[in-house]
């Protein structure tokens, strides 16, 4: 069973997925189930992802990372996405991109998450 909001990748193709509607069935690519993705939320390593949030005068600023994370070609944030009240905001980023983002919004609890194109699915604690 699937959840709202939750993250899958397929180990074959590298398909990544994102459940909009919650069902009973299983998610499956390449004719192999796909992988549910667990949100980290504590660094362990030299490269830093947990996002950094930030308030601006227009809303949110979203850094991965204390210290900048790398952008390089295969080692880079894919994306960068800010959850709030239901809804969802995301930016796309690329090799050589900063590894941050802005959103406008208003002053609500917000929750931060990212994608390393290596290290997996991250959120702010």
């Amino acid at each position: 069973m699937t959840a709202q909001k939750q993250v899958y990748r397929c180990n074959v193709c590298g398909n990544i997925v994102e459940v909009l509607h919650a069902g009973k069935g299983e998610l499956v690519c390449c004719g192999q189930p796909m992988e549910l993705l667990q949100e980290k939320t504590a660094d362990v390593g030299l490269e830093k992802h947990v996002p950094v949030i930030e308030a601006t005068e227009k809303g949110v600023k979203v850094k991965v990372g204390e210290i900048p994370h790398p952008m390089e070609e295969k080692h880079y944030i894919e994306w960068i996405e800010v959850i709030t009240d239901g809804d969802s905001y995301r930016k796309f980023l690329k090799p050589g991109d900063k590894p941050e983002a802005e959103f406008e919004i208003g002053p609500q609890k917000v929750a931060a998450r990212e994608y390393c194109s290596i290290h997996s699915l991250w959120k702010s604690g």
